[in-house]
């Protein structure tokens, strides 16, 4: 058994649920109370707080190259290529382990996993797992859940050898990311293909609802169906026109630190829908900008980095007007914007743990950028595979992983 592959059970006890108040609201688990009470589901993130499992880790920047069929290690001390290795095909996201000592590539045509050892940074072993999108983990750690995208349901497997246990059909499409609600009884995910989420019971594991995101139509839907019937010429085919034809297209959803609003990264609505998890609707939006993809907790958990990938469709060209949006989750508005100097498609990413960097894959420019998260300013530009996609950085602060590219607890 390799270092660091089981947490104390001090950890384990941590992600438990309680019941509800007398009202029957569901109440946050008391590790993510603060000493004055209130709710920081972040609190275990902040700077350079690393597990034993994650501190014995190598350092290293992982970056899953799509269309390449590779990964790419970086080192984030000299910010150079270390090495690239191939995997399955299309590899999507690095997911670390919910005990943290694996990080898992999700290679979504390959139906397979690629098992790297974070102690060395060296690939393992290959496993059959069918249509790996993405994969994210029970907050008990008692199931992995595979996202397989196109086969439009969760697979509940073991987290260690990923033996299938359950599938939940889901009449969404496309599903894409998760969250947990503070309680951890609920999942919430998008689905990219209908502009929806679907909520999903962890207790039964069944769904209990679907949302659809409907922009508002007079300012934002209207305006951008009359813009596609005047540009019908640009579309590819028609698989591709009526795989667009969405009110929205959801992709990355993160909680703020109190748990009360989740935060839906919007790719056709250049911005992100604000959900009440609890009630399960729509409560506000926000404009971040073009193409709204990634969202990450900076390490206090105060405020949300916005990857806004410069695109609105699901194929985009190089240089786009990708940007970086900082999120403020209190007045939910946008307190300061990063700019890509020159074009870029910033996409999925992490936080470095001391949180002094925001590392992200750009897309459609087959690079890396690196931000200095003081200052906003783009200090690197690193060049991988075709089209990188889920980056992670490793390790990250946190007690165990709930999956995508470090969603950390």
């Amino acid at each position: 058994m390799r270092v660091g592959a089981v947490i104390t059970a001090a950890a384990l006890l941590v992600s438990g649920c309680r019941q509800g108040d007398a009202k029957g609201t569901p109440l946050a688990s008391a590790a993510y109370r603060t000493s004055a009470g209130a709710v920081n589901i972040y609190a275990e993130t902040g700077a350079n707080n690393l597990a034993p499992a994650a501190a014995k880790a190598v350092p290293m920047v992982y970056v899953p190259n799509s269309r390449g069929g590779t990964v790419t290690e970086i080192d984030p001390r000299t910010y150079q290529v270390v090495r690239t290795f191939p995997t399955g095909r299309v590899p999507q996201h690095v997911v670390p382990s919910y005990d943290l000592s694996t990080l898992w590539v999700a290679n979504n045509s390959s139906n397979s996993l690629t098992d790297i050892d974070p102690l060395t940074g060296k690939e393992v072993k290959t496993v059959r797992v069918d249509d790996p999108y993405n994969i994210y983990f029970t907050p008990d750690g008692k199931y992995a859940m595979v996202i397989a995208e196109a086969r439009r349901r969760i697979d509940f497997r073991d987290p260690h050898d990923m033996t299938l246990v359950q599938s939940l059909p889901v009449t969404c499409k496309g599903l894409d990311h998760v969250e947990f609600t503070a309680d951890n009884r609920y999942a919430i995910a998008t689905c990219e293909f209908s502009g929806q989420l679907v909520k999903i019971d962890l207790m039964t594991r069944q769904a209990v609802g679907y949302l659809t995101l409907d922009p508002d139509k007079w300012t934002n839907y209207i305006p951008r169906q009359i813009s596609r019937l005047l540009n019908r010429r640009k579309r590819r085919n028609s698989a591709f026109a009526a795989l667009m034809n969405v009110p929205s297209m959801p992709q990355d959803i993160r909680s703020s630190a109190d748990g009360s609003k989740f935060y839906v990264a919007d790719m056709k609505e250049d911005g992100v829908f604000v959900i009440d998890p609890q009630k399960f609707e729509r409560i506000g939006f926000v404009k971040t900008g073009k193409g709204a993809h990634g969202i990450y907790p900076t390490r206090d958990g105060r405020e949300l980095y916005v990857t806004n990938r410069g695109w609105n469709t699901i194929a985009g060209g190089r240089h786009g007007p990708g940007s970086i949006s900082v999120l403020d989750p209190t007045s939910d508005t946008v307190v300061a914007t990063w700019p890509v100097p020159g074009g870029g498609s910033p996409d999925m990413g992490d936080v470095t743990a001391d949180g002094k960097e925001l590392w992200v894959s750009g897309r459609y420019d087959d690079e890396v950028y690196v931000f200095d998260t003081s200052t906003g300013r783009l200090t690197h530009r690193i060049p991988v595979g075709r089209e990188p996609h889920g980056l992670a950085v490793w390790p990250q602060p946190g007690r165990y992983s709930l999956g995508h590219t470090g969603n950390m607890r």
